[in-house]
């Protein structure tokens, strides 16, 4: 009986104001686009990036998603903005979560030849998967070498 009301209650409530409640208990976190993108050598492109929070500036591109923007628009558009390049194949492979951060990982490839964009990039290059920068995370290169290894599947 007790839940019957709870419910009547909860439904005469609009619709905003019942998304702003739930919202409002929620714990806040963001979400962003990551991709390991690949030429028609097989190299990947990593970025060396002015705001990465580790000691080396290298590693994957990627971005924040913005407001109602879906998943593999963001990518693509963070790959016009900072390197000015195309991608083909855009697959989702992996999401995962740091703390109160959601990555979604694409695996995708270009045909384009990247050029710096964005102030964000100091500077951009393709390397072999037993190349990367040592100075890179590790984390980010075993992520490379995971995600390569799994060839063309995809989660979705």
């Amino acid at each position: 009986m007790l839940k019957r009301i709870l419910q009547r209650c909860w439904a005469s409530i609009p619709g905003g104001i019942r998304l702003k409640i739930i919202r409002s208990t929620q714990k806040k976190f963001t979400v962003s686009v990551a991709a390991i993108i690949t030429d028609s050598s097989g190299r990947i492109l990593l970025l060396e990036h002015l705001l990465r929070p580790q000691r080396s500036g290298w590693g994957i591109p990627g971005g924040f998603i913005n407001f109602g923007e879906q998943f593999e628009d963001a990518i693509r558009r963070e790959m016009r903005e900072e390197v000015g390049i195309e991608l083909s194949d855009a697959k989702i492979v992996r999401l995962r979560t740091i703390g109160r951060h959601v990555e979604v990982m694409f695996r995708a490839s270009t045909d384009d030849e990247p050029s710096i964009g964005s102030r964000e990039i100091c500077s951009f290059g393709w390397f072999a998967v037993d190349s990367m920068p040592p100075e890179m995370s590790e984390v980010q290169k075993s992520l490379v070498r995971e995600i390569l290894s799994k060839h063309d599947k995809s989660i979705v």
